[in-house]
């Protein structure tokens, strides 16, 4: 190859060296400017999560909770004609009632049977026995309702199956709903027959003696309940 041709050579490589320079250095300045937009709109997205307040969750309802110092579950029987009064002094309540809602709601109630009280200690002790409330075994009765609707203004229908001795019926229940400021008041009585609970069984099953029906009656102060 003669010098002219070796020159020639030299200048075209000289000139496709400078040309791919051009190329590389506008290369490298494009991808330096999509990396700074990109991080750029990263960082305005982050500030824009930053600053947008995290959804505040509704507050829970408040839980319905029994009064028990306001409210009370009483019985009244009868031995030779004569009406016998009792009280209940410990029982609770578990409630979602929603007196809008009553078709959804749900109540019940534990009793515990040995805190009867009817202002005679003998007696008191006569029902914790095996014949009468058999407390020793079994100390607790429940309520739990199984529908609930209503029938009137503040006036609703319990149907529910009570449990005494382990012996359960159904009962239903006429239950009164009034409200003043945020405790409501549910109150009602209704009748059971003590021989379908083996209540007074044995000698004591004779009703002439101790009559068959037994009145129930309850006043049930809480709070949380909805607005009627």
């Amino acid at each position: 190859m003669c010098v002219v041709e070796l020159c020639h050579a030299f200048f075209i490589y000289t000139l496709a060296m400078k040309h791919l320079n051009t190329i590389y250095f506008s290369l490298a300045i494009t991808a330096a400017s999509l990396a700074s937009t990109g991080y750029a709109q990263s960082a305005g997205t982050a500030k824009a999560s930053a600053a947008k307040p995290a959804a505040v969750s509704a507050a829970p309802a408040a839980a319905q909770k029994l009064v028990l110092a306001q409210s009370s579950v009483g019985f009244v029987s009868r031995q030779m004609g004569v009406p016998v009064e009792g009280k209940f002094k410990r029982f609770d309540v578990q409630s979602n009632f929603d007196p809008k809602k009553p078709e959804a709601s749900k109540v019940s109630l534990a009793i515990d049977l040995t805190s009867a009280d009817i202002g005679n200690a003998e007696t008191e002790g006569e029902l914790k026995k095996p014949g009468w409330f058999d407390s020793a075994k079994r100390p607790q009765a429940s309520f739990v309702s199984s529908a609930i609707k209503l029938v009137g203004a503040g006036k609703f229908e319990i149907d529910g199956q009570l449990t005494i001795k382990g012996n359960t019926q159904r009962v239903l229940v006429p239950l009164s709903v009034t409200q003043s400021g945020d405790t409501t008041l549910a109150s009602g009585a209704f009748q059971i027959k003590r021989i379908d609970f083996k209540i007074g069984d044995g000698e004591w099953n004779d009703v002439s003696i101790v009559a068959n029906e037994v009145q129930v009656n309850f006043k049930l102060t809480l709070t949380g309940v909805p607005k009627l």
